[in-house]
């Protein structure tokens, strides 16, 4: 038995052989001389306890819900809690067809939980909260059914202002912008959107747009908007360009789901010409003055790439058609195309082909203007060429032209051994041309002259995934050219946010 020592207190006296302890600690219990240990233990044990009831609890909530599916319940009211920057309207004007398209049919708790979580993505959809939570109770209306119930959202709306100054990368150039948004601007999940900026090649440039929802489903959106900047075209046309113009648009759909995205847009534009470089030439001094664009534009987009940057599978294409001419000194047809495929040929490795194409008809009985015309070659389009290097040319004045087409075989693999990595192995065959369009000969014999006689580049180099943008270096030459194009071997940099 237990003895005291001179102190009062009990002492267990020490076991002698073949007698042992065999106290053991339970569910791995660390000895008490450890405190960190023995707490972390103790916290181990309550998480687990606590996970455990809520596991149960979740469990039971299933079986009562399941049980219950097909009782009979009706919605009374939908409240809205906590948006008090949002007009009620507007929040009706969302619910409302969700509530309608559940009453017209039986109701009962299924029918009630589908609805409640139509309405709370709709919510989300709409970007102006931050939390949206949603809670089933008793029908507060005196008058209501003993089966009415109230959904009621709790939400909590994002902050209404944001500041931003950044600098990009991207499409060959690099700018510093400052960036102000005001979110929800008059309750009905509006946003304008101000942006400033200055750049290598867009020396300065300015935006404001408004952006508001069209239709209760979110799925159609309107944008007006006033932009304004200057071009610096030194690098290929020996001149400064300035656009000032006004921009209406619709857009519906999405690119990533259904049967795409489609934008319909007006937009009226003032160009200038002008502040040219001494060694400019006499094609280009031509285009020198002011012109003007009314125009009306259709675009359609999808886009099933698992990854815009470096796609290993799915599909891109884009359709886009301008008519101009409903006032001003631009008068075309306009029609371009874009499609891309990519596959996985083996693991790390995958497969990309592209293509590009387009057509300008001038509707006047005189040549397109500079500033509407295509212009082609580079890092991010036909390789092994010079920025806008294809193409007519005047000296060392690239004019652009009104018909080309591109097209690239890409293939990407994975470092050996670090797959992980961001950069990538990269080889690819590269073909395209640009022209002029005469329209006193047969359009088909211009296509086929076109098809018929590529300018043609092959190389193989790296490309550094750095979102998001896409940088390359590649080494690699042009096999076929053109007297008239600017072509460049060995080494090329390019960097940017649609490769071909």
């Amino acid at each position: 038995m237990a003895t005291p020592d001179t102190e009062g207190t009990t002492q267990t006296p020490s076991l002698s052989p073949p007698l042992q302890s065999t106290a053991a600690p339970r569910d791995n219990e660390p000895y008490a001389d450890d405190v960190q240990k023995v707490l972390k233990w103790q916290e181990g044990r309550i998480a687990r306890r606590l996970k455990g009831e809520y596991e149960s609890a979740v469990m039971h909530l299933t079986e009562v819900i399941n049980s219950n599916l097909h009782t009979p319940i009706s919605v009374s009211s939908v409240r809205v809690e906590g948006a008090s920057n949002t007009r009620q309207s507007f929040i009706g004007s969302l619910i409302r067809p969700i509530l309608s398209e559940c009453t017209s049919g039986p109701q009962d708790l299924e029918s009630v939980l589908h609805t409640a979580r139509k309405m709370s993505r709709r919510l989300h959809e709409t970007d102006i909260f931050k939390t949206v939570e949603v809670r089933i109770e008793e029908a507060r209306d005196v008058m209501a059914d003993a089966s009415a119930v109230d959904l009621v959202f709790k939400t909590r709306e994002k902050g209404r202002f944001y500041l931003n100054t950044s600098t990009e990368l991207g499409n060959e150039e690099g700018n510093a912008s400052a960036t102000a948004r005001v979110r929800n601007v008059f309750g009905g999940a509006e946003t304008f959107e101000a942006n400033l900026s200055m750049g290598t090649k867009t020396r300065r440039s300015f935006r404001g747009s408004l952006e508001a929802p069209l239709s209760s489903d979110l799925a159609t959106r309107g944008e007006l908007s006033a932009y304004g900047m200057e071009r610096d075209n030194t690098a290929f046309a020996s001149s400064f360009e300035t656009l000032r113009g006004l921009k209406a648009s619709v857009r519906t759909g999405s690119s990533n789901r259904g049967l795409g995205m489609h934008e319909i847009t007006y937009e009226a534009v003032i160009r200038h010409i002008g502040a040219f470089a001494p060694v400019a030439s006499i094609s280009m001094r031509r285009c020198a003055g002011q012109t003007t664009k009314s125009a009306i534009s259709h675009t359609w987009t999808m886009d099933s790439r698992d990854d815009r940057i470096t796609a290993s599978r799915g599909h891109y294409a884009k359709f886009y058609q301008e008519l101009a001419g409903l006032g001003g000194d631009a008068a075309f047809y306009k029609v371009e195309s874009e499609a891309q495929i990519s596959r996985s040929i083996w693991p790390g490795v995958s497969l990309s082909w592209g293509s590009r194409a387009g057509l300008l008809w001038s509707l006047r009985d005189k040549p397109s203007l500079f500033s509407d015309r295509f212009q082609l070659g580079g890092p991010t389009s036909v390789r092994m060429f010079r920025h806008n290097g294809l193409g007519p040319r005047d000296g060392s004045d690239s004019l652009g032209g009104d018909i080309f087409w591109s097209t690239g075989l890409s293939i990407l693999s994975s470092i050996p051994q670090k797959p992980h990595w961001p950069i990538k192995i990269h080889g690819f065959v590269n073909a395209g041309r640009l022209d002029n369009v005469d329209q006193s000969r047969p359009l088909a014999s211009t296509i086929r002259d076109t098809l018929t006689r590529p300018s043609v580049s092959v190389g193989l180099g790296l490309v550094y995934r750095f979102d998001p943008v896409r940088v390359e270096v590649n080494f690699g030459v042009p096999l076929v050219a053109s007297k008239s194009d600017a072509s460049r071997k060995g080494l090329q940099v390019g960097m940017g946010l649609e490769f071909l």
